[in-house]
């Protein structure tokens, strides 16, 4: 059933808009008039494109929604609607309802469109994956191949479950991350704001009235004055090499190489290079057991958790984990030789493929290592805010300090 984006008026002559789904045009304006709403504009939301006959002064041109702009699919939105389709279905819904009702339920226009594609596809006789593939920007490649896995074994409802539980934990994750990252990140934008200022506005006037004493200035003062200089007679070029910086090392990061020296190092680091791999083993261990749970074969598995990592040295680790599992070696002994998965996580690993319980292992290995992300982020919170209360208090101490010198031996020489 096709969604139809349209303008119309309410009984007080208002000019509202919104998105329904409708048969047809005609189907739709009855809708609305029973609602007390007479259209004035509609044009079919899945193609953009007007339906002439129901366009009014607009002429049949396209209207643009500058909401639709800032309008975006968050992973939280797609979790709750395949939890809700699980509940649907397991409810004896059939899934063209369950789409249909979902449809309805969603207050982003965009999010609406993509449900009425898919729902439109599910009515034309098209698998609940193969419509959904059609939006690979809101349903990743996971996402679709668990939800072939759970259609081929007749279990979609359970698979749903899985896939919205799986979201909901990613995101937890990534929550944590960012909040303990907010902080530091703040802390360090106010100290160079800070500094900033003190070298544009302060420094110079200082510099003036050091100028005109005629008296010979400390080390440390003329030093200072150099780099107020410098920050207020050439921020521009400053700011050019800064964003000329990040460029070059954005295209560098992009190369093979560059990006695989990066990730190395990254987990090379004494706290960040901890961290980083303490979440991909979470993803890489829940990901693969949510997937093998679901149906999904163990090398189609380990192809999609290998792109969600996020690291190319680890991903590299798979590729080759992958290859020798075709040949009919086990999963364990390919990840201890490559030294980048601690050994707990290979002897769990290893435990698992012995006992038939792979999924399970994986699962408790995927809650333990959630744990100790946790903690590494605490630990590496702990860490950050001292540092950046150091260093932006060194920073003002050596401003303050190169200030203060000259004028206490003025002082002195005053005295004297």
């Amino acid at each position: 059933m096709p969604a139809y984006a349209y303008t119309g008026l309410n009984p007080g002559g208002k000019t509202i808009k919104g998105i329904e789904t409708a048969d047809s045009v005609p189907a739709l304006k009855a809708l609305l008039k029973r609602q007390g709403v007479y259209l004035t504009a509609v044009t079919e939301a899945t193609r953009g494109a007007s339906a002439g006959g129901a366009t009014g002064a607009s002429g049949g041109g396209r209207e643009i929604d500058l909401g639709q702009l800032f309008d975006r699919i968050r992973p939280k939105d797609v979790a709750g609607v395949t939890r809700l389709m699980s509940t649907l279905l397991c409810a004896g819904v059939t899934l063209p309802e369950s789409l249909l009702a979902l449809t309805d339920q969603v207050e982003s226009p965009r999010f609406k469109n993509v449900l009425s594609d898919v729902g439109t596809k599910v009515n034309e006789g098209s698998s609940l994956a193969d419509a959904l593939a059609g939006h690979p920007k809101v349903f990743s490649k996971l996402y679709i191949n668990m939800v072939r896995a759970g259609e081929a074994s007749g279990s979609l409802e359970t698979v749903l479950i899985r896939i919205a539980d799986f979201m909901d934990q990613q995101e937890e994750l990534r929550g944590k991350v960012t909040t303990a990252m907010f902080y530091p990140l703040a802390m360090g934008l106010v100290g160079v704001g800070v500094v900033t200022l003190l070298m544009v506005k302060v420094v110079p006037g200082i510099a003036e009235m050091f100028a005109g004493q005629g008296a010979e200035l400390p080390f440390t003062t003329r030093s200072l004055i150099t780099i107020s200089a410098v920050v207020s007679g050439y921020w521009w070029l400053l700011i050019l090499l800064l964003v000329g910086a990040v460029y070059g090392f954005r295209k560098w990061h992009s190369t093979p190489t560059g990006r695989e020296l990066t990730d190395r190092f990254i987990l090379r680091m004494p706290v960040v290079g901890g961290l980083a791999r303490k979440i991909a083993i979470a993803r890489f261990a829940r990901t693969l057991s949510t997937m093998l749970a679901s149906g999904v074969q163990l090398l189609q598995a380990l192809d999609i958790v290998r792109s969600l990592l996020g690291n190319v040295v680890l991903e590299k680790v798979l590729t080759t984990a992958r290859d020798e599992i075709r040949e009919g070696a086990g999963i364990a002994p390919s990840l201890k030789r490559s030294g980048q998965f601690p050994p707990l996580v290979t002897h769990m690993i290893a435990v698992g493929e012995r006992s038939g319980q792979l999924e399970q292992m994986l699962t408790d290995l995927a809650n333990a290592y959630d744990r100790e992300t946790s903690a590494a982020i605490t630990r590496a919170t702990a860490v950050l805010e001292p540092i950046m209360i150091v260093a932006m208090g060194g920073s003002v101490g050596f401003i303050v300090f190169a200030i203060m010198t000259p004028i206490l031996q003025m002082n002195q020489m005053g005295g004297q």
